[in-house]
């Protein structure tokens, strides 16, 4: 096994030290995909942090056991976390066959997780359907924007694809406006939990580890940040 797949294979168990390293010497992997950004609208040091989140999305599902370059896989979700993070027009937008695909992906990652017992590796998905862990990578990233922004979350049903709406109509596009300035007036904690679960779709365990506290607290910043949103909305 190379460093690097120690170094991976530590980080999926937990150790904040491997991930921090992986980050570190990956560093130029991550400028690499960022600098295709430049000139967008946004920081390089933005793209850079957009970059590392799916960096450690990448860290977080590979397969070492698939014999697959790593970079070969995490590069999608790099780009993938930037390209999300960019597109401020609404609803993202994603093409047929990549939705296909991506459903095809999901049924499959659920009929396995029923018939193992837990979550299917990679491997065992690519081996399902057909698909190499790059596409796999890329229709999983191109997909999940759509799937956190329509998500209901807390006990009213609170979903940004209310007002997040690709739309001609004046007003939605006024209401857009006033939800992107509401949230930047959050608080620091309240702001970074609401982008990273509804605009880079991270789970509220990844946003624990992200944020380097529990998930019990993640769901209440979560919660109290909605609240706040629909106070500042109204």
């Amino acid at each position: 096994m190379s460093r690097l797949e120690e170094l991976i294979a530590q980080s999926q168990s937990g150790d904040r030290d491997a991930t921090e390293k992986l980050v570190e010497e990956n560093s130029g992997l991550i400028w690499s995909v960022a600098r295709r950004f430049l000139g967008r609208g946004a920081e390089p040091d933005d793209l850079y942090q957009l970059g590392c989140l799916g960096f450690l999305k990448a860290v977080e599902g590979f397969d070492l056991e698939y014999g697959t370059q790593f970079s070969t896989y995490a590069v999608p979700k790099i780009a993938g976390e930037i390209r999300r993070f960019l597109r401020d027009d609404g609803a993202v937008k994603v093409s047929r066959s990549l939705k296909e695909q991506a459903a095809t992906i999901k049924s499959t990652r659920s009929r396995l997780t029923a018939a193992l017992g837990r979550d299917p590796t990679v491997q065992e998905i690519s081996r399902q359907t057909g698909f190499s862990p790059e596409e796999i990578a890329l229709a999983e990233t191109a997909t999940a924007a759509t799937e956190s922004i329509q998500r209901e979350t807390g006990e009213e049903g609170f979903s940004l694809e209310n007002i997040l709406t690709d739309t001609e109509s004046e007003e939605r596009m006024v209401e857009k406006i006033a939800l992107r300035q509401a949230i930047e007036a959050l608080p620091e904690r309240e702001k970074m939990v609401v982008k990273l679960r509804y605009f880079h779709s991270l789970t509220q365990q990844r946003v624990a580890k992200v944020m380097e506290v529990s998930q019990v607290q993640v769901s209440r910043i979560e919660k109290k940040a909605l609240a706040m949103l629909r106070e500042l909305m109204a």
